[in-house]
């Protein structure tokens, strides 16, 4: 069940906070059921509006330049600090560390989605001790004893399953999904999210979902199984979305038949970065495959693409609407700008995908 009381938190983005480096801080400073976000750190962009940064909308959320400088200013005091940056490697950067540090100092226990854990670091482990306050790396795998298998039980799953994928990594599958989770349930639908990354944990107010790239491989499938069918039994929604991860073809880490395979999700939304010429999170300069190579493939693999969404990165506005009609009509699919104007229209074809599948 969604939790109902959030906790006050500061996300530490340390001359970070920018849409390239801080997208765990952008995603909750946009929304998060799980916590109530009063302020990030940053010195650099310390007494401006967070939403503003994030996206031009005043949100009453301030940039602070240190933990101490948040507590002075704040009527409510905050109870944690967030990781909100994900450095190359996912490492706690000496940077970082400092201020996690500080936090610690004033009393606020630490979340941390980073590969590497704060438990691992001694001298934080005993100033947590000393300071009475916790150190949590939601990264950290699980018992193999307490992870699932792929059983089968997905088949008995009533609530249809549709899954954002992408063209590559961090092109705002997740983003795009809590849109949507948000819009459909306004428009009357039922609407469940599986979240599959630190940041869609972040978010969620429950735990329908896991961390798939802090999960061994033999239990990625079960894992995702079991958080669908455990959501499918206690909320009964009329729709369950999934957060996809990476891409199908992006080498440093293709992932995605999971999601149609294993979830057995019938329907796809693909988010596309037509500005970005080569593949994210690579060294080798790898060109991005071409979308309709997507396409085919999740056709093999079972599913149904029923839109593309077009994430506007390193485009001019004036470019945009040009760009959507000619994907259209290439693809021959309905094309969305989700940031530029909002993913209303899609609620429509998610409702048609609905219908048909009632009527099969």
């Amino acid at each position: 069940m969604k939790s109902t009381e959030k906790q006050k938190a500061l996300i530490l983005a340390p001359h970070t906070f920018n849409f390239e480096q801080a997208k765990t801080a952008f995603g909750l400073v946009r929304g998060t059921d799980r916590f109530q976000i009063v302020g990030v750190i940053d010195p650099e962009k310390s007494g401006q509006d967070a939403g503003m940064i994030v996206d031009g909308n005043v949100r009453g959320i301030s940039v602070f330049a240190s933990a101490k400088h948040a507590f002075e200013q704040l009527s409510e005091s905050p109870e944690m600090a967030i990781v909100g940056i994900t450095p190359s490697g996912g490492r706690l950067i000496p940077e970082l560390l400092s201020f996690i540090e500080e936090a610690i100092e004033e009393g606020l226990d630490i979340v941390n989605g980073l590969h590497e854990f704060l438990e691992d670091k001694p001298h934080l482990v005993d100033a947590a001790r000393q300071r009475g306050v916790k150190l949590r790396d939601i990264r950290k795998p699980r018992s193999k004893m307490d992870l699932h298998f792929w059983s089968g039980e997905i088949t008995k799953v009533r609530a249809p399953r549709i899954v954002v994928m992408g063209t590559d990594c961090a092109v705002g599958k997740r983003t795009t999904t809590r849109w949507l989770w948000e819009a459909c349930n306004q428009a009357g639908i039922k609407t469940e999210m599986i979240f599959t990354g630190q940041t869609g944990w972040m978010q969620s107010g429950h735990d329908f979902g896991f961390l798939f790239d802090s999960t061994p491989n033999d239990f990625v499938s079960g894992e995702l199984e079991d958080a669908i069918v455990r959501c499918d039994w206690d909320c009964s929604p009329d729709l369950i979305l999934l957060e996809g991860q990476s891409s199908l073809r992006n080498p440093s880490g293709p992932c995605g038949a999971e999601f149609i395979c294993s979830a057995m999700a019938k329907g796809v939304i693909m988010q596309h970065v037509p500005g970005r010429k080569t593949l994210h999170f690579t060294n080798a300069s790898l060109p991005m495959p071409d979308i309709q190579g997507d396409l085919d493939l999740i056709k093999i693999y079972g599913a149904r693409t029923l839109a593309l969404t077009l994430n506007s990165e390193g485009l001019a506005p004036t470019e945009l609407e040009g760009i959507r009609i000619d994907y259209q009509q290439r693809l021959g699919l309905p094309v969305f700008l989700p940031k530029e104007n909002g993913v209303e229209g899609l609620v429509a074809v998610i409702k048609d995908f609905l219908l048909k599948k009632q009527n099969v």
